[in-house]
């Protein structure tokens, strides 16, 4: 009976994450749509084939790199302790749980589960530099933040022993920091390099406003980020687990769903959560933006993402204010830094995961203040000073420095942005000759509709 209950625990904690991956897959399928939304015709191939190649890339460097990392480094290294070579000793690309066997049904699709938010923290960039990034530029970067950057950042504070949770009392359930954070802080690094598209600033640097090709596409995409967002969520619990199995820190003898530190939560509580977030940033960002979809959907987006640091705690009205705050300051800080700075963000990425994220940690650190970050006895507890600190360390620390850095140096090799020419005539064109075929093209068949 003992033996038959572990096998079926087993395949149901199987199938859960399984189920969950494929439900984040849905992310990137949105941010396929919302990219091609926010570019235009010329660009379109480009943005898409970009997005999409990240996919490959990042997930074979996970697999033999990035994996490992998120064992091997929840101790820094080197801030309280050394580097785990032995609590990484199953995600070595040649270690048996690393491939097929009957054995072990939970490595894969675990893994799986974090090689999508590797993936998303890419695609997180993506939208932010389309139109004039080269697409080698961007791949050597999406692999940065994808296997190396952000898992760094889990293993610090999204592990259940990590010490930015030990030492900090660093506390976020659902990735606002883990992921968004870093991405948008990535993806700022990346544009103060990059610089903006042509037209965008005036001569007297006014912006110029260079709004989304398609607007029904960005609805479509932005509904199936959020669906897959869900997912997100649900993955970044553990479905069923004995309190034997984390050394007796649950009381009693039930078994329980945790979230990723190990302290037991419901699917309940976070779809109370999800939705009440989600509807505080779609109303919010409605009132803000005056009715502008592309801002509506985005603070919608903007207003989970902020709240996702505490969602596992707060009370769902919390989650509702937390979220209209994030999308308000959302939308404020994207056009005040874009008229200060002349930071172009091409979909407001930055501003929807980066500056939402920062501030969603910093706003738990207040409202949790006390609350325990961990099940586990000696932890230190919620308080605003370590969720700052975490902020700034997800941010700037492994966020902005690593892609200004990386950017820096691809930008001095000529590698970094397309030619002039090529963004006039649009990354879709590989040569004069091909673009003036298609424009010949297009010119023949408005003849033909006159006609």
């Amino acid at each position: 009976m003992g033996n038959n209950l572990d096998a079926l625990t087993t395949l149901f904690t199987e199938f859960y994450y399984w189920v969950t991956v494929v439900f984040m897959f849905l992310i990137h399928v949105g941010f396929c749509l919302y990219e091609v939304a926010a570019s235009r015709r010329r660009n379109h191939m480009h943005t898409l084939m970009k997005n999409t190649m990240l996919i490959p890339l990042v997930t074979v460097t996970f697999f033999f790199f990035g994996w490992w990392i998120y064992f091997a480094f929840p101790n820094g290294p080197f801030i309280n302790g050394g580097i785990n070579f032995e609590g990484a000793t199953a995600a070595r690309p040649w270690d048996t749980s690393m491939g097929t066997n009957l054995q072990d049904h939970i490595s894969g699709v675990f893994w799986a589960a974090f090689l999508l938010f590797s993936w998303t923290a890419a695609s997180i960039v993506s939208g932010s530099v389309i139109e004039r990034i080269r697409s080698g530029a961007f791949w050597i970067l999406a692999v940065i933040i994808g296997s190396f950057a952000w898992i760094i950042d889990a293993s610090w504070g999204w592990h259940w022993d990590g010490w930015m949770v030990k030492l900090l009392g660093y506390h976020d359930a659902y990735a606002s920091g883990v992921i968004h954070a870093i991405a948008g802080g990535f993806a700022l690094g990346i544009l103060v390099v990059l610089g903006p598209r042509l037209g965008k600033f005036a001569a007297d640097g006014t912006p110029r406003d260079i709004p989304p090709h398609n607007k029904w596409l960005v609805t479509l995409g932005l509904f199936l980020i959020y669906t897959g967002f869900w997912g997100f969520y649900a993955a970044c619990n553990v479905p069923i687990i004995s309190p034997e199995a984390i050394g007796g820190q649950i009381t009693g003898e039930t078994w329980t769903a945790t979230n990723i530190y190990l302290a037991p939560t419901t699917l309940s509580a976070i779809t109370f959560n999800f939705l009440m977030s989600l509807s505080g940033g779609l109303m919010m960002a409605y009132i803000v933006s005056k009715g502008d979809p592309f801002w509506t959907y985005s603070g919608g987006l903007a207003g989970i993402i902020t709240a996702s640091a505490g969602n596992d705690l707060y009370h769902p009205i919390q989650a509702m204010i937390i979220a209209a705050i994030g999308a308000w300051a959302a939308y404020k800080l994207h056009y005040w830094v874009e008229r200060k700075f002349k930071i172009d963000d091409a979909v407001g990425a930055v501003a929807v995961h980066g500056y939402a994220g920062f501030i969603g940690l910093v706003i738990a650190g207040f409202v949790l203040w006390g609350q325990p970050s961990s099940p586990y006895e000696g932890y230190a507890t919620i308080n605003p000073l370590g969720q700052f600190a975490g902020a700034i360390i997800m941010f700037f620390v492994l966020g902005f420095l690593p892609a200004w850095i990386g950017s820096k140096v691809l930008n001095s090799m000529g590698l970094l942005r397309v030619p002039e020419k090529v963004e006039l005539e649009g990354l879709d064109f590989e040569s004069e000759q091909e673009y003036q075929a298609a424009i010949a093209d297009v010119v023949s068949a408005e003849k033909a509709l006159v006609k």
